[in-house]
């Protein structure tokens, strides 16, 4: 389930609630909150485990390039093997075979930055949708604490510190 979906709901089921008269607290159904929690926690896993697959797929990308490289080669040498036999043409098989290898070595580099910037991409843009959310989430408590007056009540949440920058 879409994370931001289960924020809303979160939200919805806090304005759902009843006022403690003469606090600033709400009843809050305890349920329907610890269900919308486990959601979060598995809808949150759901989008690294998206970004692990990706990961994997551009491993199985780069694998069958190395090998499709391999076979390149391995033909190559093969190609390269019948054509010593012929000397008139045995500096021509050399430069082909060379060609072949490049243009392999050049194929798979390209498949691997390709998949490399399609990772970077979607981990960047899960990354944003993450900060988003806990943007979203931030300011929700704001405005309830504010709108309640219980901002000296609650500690604000610590500030996040952004690993591998």
């Amino acid at each position: 389930m879409d994370i931001l979906h289960l924020v809303d709901r979160l939200e919805e089921l806090f304005n759902e609630s009843r006022p403690i008269p003469f606090t600033n607290n709400v009843v809050v159904d305890e349920d329907r909150m610890l269900d919308l929690i486990d959601q979060m926690r598995v809808a949150i896993p759901e989008e690294v485990k998206k970004a692990q697959k990706l990961m994997a797929e551009r491993d199985r990308t780069l694998a069958q390039a190395q090998e499709e490289a391999q076979r390149t080669l391995q033909l190559a040498r093969e190609k390269s093997e019948d054509m010593v036999e012929r000397d008139s043409i045995v500096e021509a098989a050399q430069a082909r075979a060379d060609q072949i290898k490049e243009q392999a070595m050049r194929e798979a580099e390209a498949t691997r930055l390709e998949a490399d910037q399609y990772v970077l991409e979607t981990l960047t843009n899960l990354e944003i949708e993450m900060e988003r959310t806990l943007n979203q989430v931030r300011n929700g408590i704001r405005a309830l604490q504010h709108q309640h007056n219980i901002v000296d009540q609650v500690p604000p949440p610590a500030p996040q510190q952004r690993t591998g920058d």
